[in-house]
C-alpha cells in the first residue's frame, strides 16, 4: 500500500516532459536481453531512418518512412532478405521478387494504402538515379503501407514523389523519431494513437553478439497488453467489447534488421517471430489488418553483388542451432517497439474533426504498477 502511494505522488513529476515518454523511463523493460545502446533499429551497423511527416490544414495526417539498409547503392549491393505475411489484407508492393530471389535492392519505404504508386514511382526514380545504375532497366521498389484514412483525408494523396526522396535522402543512423512522425502520423493503435516505433536487442558475445532491430508502422487492434498487464482489459477498452471500438482491423508493418550472417531462409523464419511480438501486445492480425513483416541482414560479406564475375558466389551463414537466441530477440523488440509508438504518440485530431487521444499514461501506470511490470 505505501509503494503504491508513492508511486501516485510520483507520478505528475513522471509524467512531465516529452523525454519522459518512453516506457522504460518509467521502469517498464520488457523482456529479459538487452537492447542495443540507442534502442533503435539503427543499433544495427549501415540501417539509416528518415521521416516525412504532412500536416496541413485540418485534415492532412500522413507521411513518409524510408529505411535504408546501409550506405552504399543498395541495388548494386543487394542485401539478403525475406518477407512474412502475417494477415496479407496490404499492399506491400516488391514482395513477391525479394521471397522469389531472396534479397533486397532498394530502400523500404513505409506510407498510407493509397500512396504506395507514388512511392513506387519515387523509389525508381532514386534508384535509376544512383551512380552506377546507368544501365539499369528493372527495379524492384519495396513499399509498404498502412490505412490512416480515419484521421487523414487519404483520398487527397497528398505524398508527392519529392516527400519520399526528402524521406530516402534525409535517413540518418540517429534515433528515429517515434509517434506522430513520418508514415505513423495518422495511424490508430488499439484505439489511441499509434505511430513508429523502434526498439533493439543485443545478444551477448557468447551468443555471436549479433543485434535485431525492428521499426514498426503500429496501425492495428485487439485487447492492449503491455508487457504482460492487460491494460486494455483494465481499461475497458478493446476491440469486440459491448462498449467501445468494435472494429480490429488496420495493419502493421514490421521492418526487422540484424547483423547476423543470415540468409533468405533463416531470414523468414526470423520474420516470423516477429508476429509473435506483436501478438504478445495484444494484436490479433484481424481480417481487414494487413500485417507483414521485412527481414533483412547487413552482415559483412553477406551482400549480393548486382553484377559479378564470379559464376558461384560464398557467403558465411549462420547455423541453424545458433539462430534462437535471434527470434527471442526479434519477439522482444517488436513488442517493444510496438508500445514505444504508443507511448511516444500524442493526442491528434484530423479529418472531419475525428479525435485520436494518446495512451491516457496516468491510468495505465498504475495499470502496470498493480501487475508488476513497472519495478
Amino acid at each position: 500500500m505505501f509503494r503504491s502511494f508513492i508511486f501516485a505522488l510520483l507520478l505528475p513529476s513522471l509524467l512531465c516532459g516529452q523525454e519522459k515518454k518512453s516506457p522504460r523511463s518509467y521502469g517498464i523493460a520488457i523482456g529479459v536481453m538487452q537492447p542495443g545502446p540507442l534502442n533503435s533499429i539503427t543499433d544495427v551497423a549501415g540501417v539509416k531512418v528518415g521521416h516525412v511527416t504532412l500536416i496541413k490544414g485540418d485534415s492532412v495526417r500522413t507521411g513518409v518512412t524510408a529505411i535504408l539498409a546501409h550506405d552504399g547503392n543498395i541495388f548494386q549491393q543487394k542485401v539478403p532478405a525475406a518477407v512474412y505475411a502475417g494477415n496479407g489484407f496490404g499492399k506491400l508492393a516488391g514482395s513477391t521478387q525479394v521471397n522469389e530471389l531472396g534479397n533486397l535492392e532498394t530502400p523500404v519505404v513505409l506510407t498510407n494504402t493509397l500512396s504506395v504508386p507514388t512511392a513506387m514511382d519515387a523509389v525508381i526514380e532514386y534508384t535509376l538515379q544512383e551512380k552506377g545504375n546507368e544501365n539499369v532497366r528493372s527495379v524492384n521498389a519495396l513499399v509498404g503501407e498502412t490505412n490512416d484514412g480515419y484521421l487523414n483525408d487519404i483520398r487527397g494523396r497528398h505524398i508527392a514523389k519529392a516527400d519520399v526522396l526528402q524521406a530516402i535522402r534525409s535517413a540518418s543512423p540517429a534515433r528515429p523519431q517515434e509517434g506522430n512522425a513520418g508514415a505513423g502520423t495518422g495511424t490508430v493503435c488499439f484505439g489511441f494513437k499509434g505511430g513508429i516505433g523502434t526498439a533493439s536487442r543485443k545478444l551477448p558475445a557468447s551468443l555471436g553478439g549479433y543485434t535485431v532491430g525492428v521499426l514498426v508502422q503500429s496501425n492495428f487492434g485487439g485487447a492492449l497488453q503491455i508487457d504482460g498487464a492487460p491494460v486494455g482489459e483494465a481499461l475497458r477498452r478493446f476491440d469486440f467489447s459491448d462498449q467501445l471500438l468494435n472494429n480490429a482491423d488496420g495493419s502493421c508493418m514490421i521492418v526487422v534488421a540484424t547483423d547476423a550472417p543470415l540468409d533468405h531462409r533463416n531470414l523468414l523464419r526470423l520474420a516470423k517471430r516477429a508476429m509473435l511480438g506483436l501478438g504478445k501486445t495484444g494484436g490479433i492480425a484481424s481480417n481487414g489488418s494487413g500485417d507483414y513483416v521485412i527481414a533483412f541482414s547487413t552482415a559483412e560479406g553477406t551482400r549480393v553483388p548486382h553484377n559479378s564475375d564470379q559464376r558461384v558466389i560464398s557467403m558465411p551463414i549462420l547455423q541453424n542451432d545458433a539462430i534462437s537466441p535471434l527470434f527471442m530477440a526479434a519477439i522482444e523488440a517488436t513488442e517493444e517497439a510496438i508500445i514505444n509508438s504508443l507511448f511516444a504518440a500524442e493526442t491528434m485530431t484530423g479529418m472531419n474533426g475525428r479525435k485520436i487521444e494518446a495512451l491516457p499514461l496516468d491510468k495505465v501506470l498504475p495499470i502496470l504498477e498493480k501487475h508488476h511490470s513497472i519495478p
